[in-house]
């Protein structure tokens, strides 16, 4: 019993070789490129989405957060890291087993037979001396860390996938509402053109070009509710379920996601704790840095206790004692892996510098982008009402006589591109606002729920 404490208390008490894990000093702006200079805190569990105020995409949102198989790879990830990071510490210190056998034999050489019956307990413990399974743990733990982080990676990557596909698939429905009330008008101009040529004050030329562009109009459809469809299709694959039942649910329709209020960034040191990735790549730097450690112990002598007890045909036997190892002639071998380890290790801190700075850059960009894309906007919605106004007045001249068809087709085409490109430009804005909240790591701690 004594032996036992006396080992674990060698095991605890050994000294740990090799650096000691700290953050690196990176030099970080007070505040983002037009941004404030006040942090958003912890923003991982933010269910932003929600400020859409859309009912389906929030409904997708909550299935496919528990069903994307990317996300659920991730989770899996994570367990076999949680068992790996078990395999460490005490649990590869200590080493043994338990054996027993029952031998009966005979032969025409003995009267009878008989029977032998042994037993034997072996156990080996090894004097964490120099700290190497000490570092091995940390590595381990390290790793863990950096599992958890990548599933909030791949889930925030999810988020962007299926908010783009909804939002798009949004965005071509009411380019097909739009197509619609286009060949509604077009088809009012030829009726007008046919009108005036039964009367003799239009040509056979400009009854078919009236009816080509209207032409026109209709062979948009099919490319559109191809392109709806083709959406539908990958939010079905992102949510690993069948497409009928969402196609159907799609088809109700609904308007395009605007884009909600608000944009606050917080300061560039808050990316170090709420960006994933980030977090994933200092976990990284950290595991390589206890790793530097393991080589390090690797060179020292190492001391194992090891012992046994049995037991055989009535006869009790036992063993106890230390076993030390020089790691001599290897020595060459041992420095140039401890080096490369060391090399790794500034790999890995070099791969994190340039992940903070990969993040600072993805939230400027972001912000400007959602800026920019808010102005467009509003700019172009105004000026599709404009020509929508404009082809309005130009019909009612058109049969009026008071301009020619190619002035009201030259509007009408005017009209139709410009309501498309307002369309298209509120659909930007309101990806580039999911853009900039994953930009600042929000919600990457949100889970979901099947059936939700």
């Amino acid at each position: 019993m004594k032996a036992r404490f006396l080992c674990v208390a060698l095991l605890l008490a050994g000294c740990a070789v090799g650096p000691d894990y700290q953050r690196p000093e990176v030099a970080l702006q007070t505040r983002f490129a037009d941004g404030s200079a006040g942090s958003i805190g912890t923003v991982a569990a933010q269910r932003w989405w929600l400020d859409y105020k859309d009912p389906v995409l929030t409904g997708l949102v909550t299935r496919g957060l528990a069903q994307n198989l990317d996300v659920m790879a991730a989770i899996e990830a994570i367990r076999q890291a949680e068992a790996e990071l078990r395999e460490t510490g005490v649990n590869a210190a200590v080493d043994g087993s338990l054996s027993a056998a029952s031998t009966t034999s005979g032969g025409d050489a003995v009267d009878g037979s008989s029977t032998l019956n042994s037993g034997e307990l072996d156990a080996s413990m090894v004097i964490d001396l120099f700290g190497g399974i000490r570092r091995e743990r940390e590595a381990a733990s390290a790793s863990l860390t950096a599992a958890r982080a990548e599933a909030e990676t791949v889930r925030l990557a999810w988020l962007a996938e299926l908010i783009s596909a909804y939002a798009d698939a949004r965005y071509y429905q009411e380019v097909l509402a739009l197509n619609r009330a286009t060949i509604r008008t077009r088809t009012e101009t030829v009726e007008i053109t046919r009108n005036k040529f039964e009367g003799g004050a239009a040509t056979d030329y400009e009854l078919a070009e009236a009816q080509a562009l209207l032409s026109t109009a209709k062979a948009t459809l099919p490319e559109y509710a191809a392109l709806f469809d083709a959406q539908v299709y990958a939010i079905a694959t992102l949510l690993n379920e069948p497409a009928g039942p969402i196609m159907a649910q799609m088809q109700k329709g609904a308007p395009q996601l605007s884009t909600p209020g608000g944009d606050s960034t917080g300061v560039p040191a808050d990316l170090l704790r709420n960006r994933p990735d980030v977090r994933s790549a200092e976990a990284d730097l950290a595991e390589a840095v206890a790793t530097v450690g393991v080589a390090e112990a690797a060179l020292y002598p190492s001391l194992s206790l090891s012992g046994s007890v049995g037991r055989s045909d009535g006869s009790d036997s036992w063993s106890f004692g230390p076993a030390l190892s020089l790691p001599v002639l290897n020595q060459g071998q041992l420095r140039a892996s401890r080096d490369a380890e060391i090399s790794a290790a500034k790999q890995a801190e070099i791969a994190w510098r340039s992940a903070v700075s990969s993040a600072v850059e993805d939230v400027q960009v972001a912000r400007s982008n959602l800026s920019r894309y808010r102005q467009r906007a509003a700019l172009l919605r105004t000026a599709a009402d404009d020509y929508d106004r404009a082809l309005t007045l130009a019909q009612g001249n058109y049969r009026n006589g008071a301009i020619t068809l190619l002035d009201l087709l030259d509007t009408d085409r005017s009209a139709a591109s410009a309501r498309i490109s307002a369309a298209s430009a509120v659909n930007d804005a309101a990806q580039a606002w999911a853009t900039l909240k994953i930009a600042t790591g929000s919600g990457a701690a949100v889970t979901g729920q099947v059936g939700g």
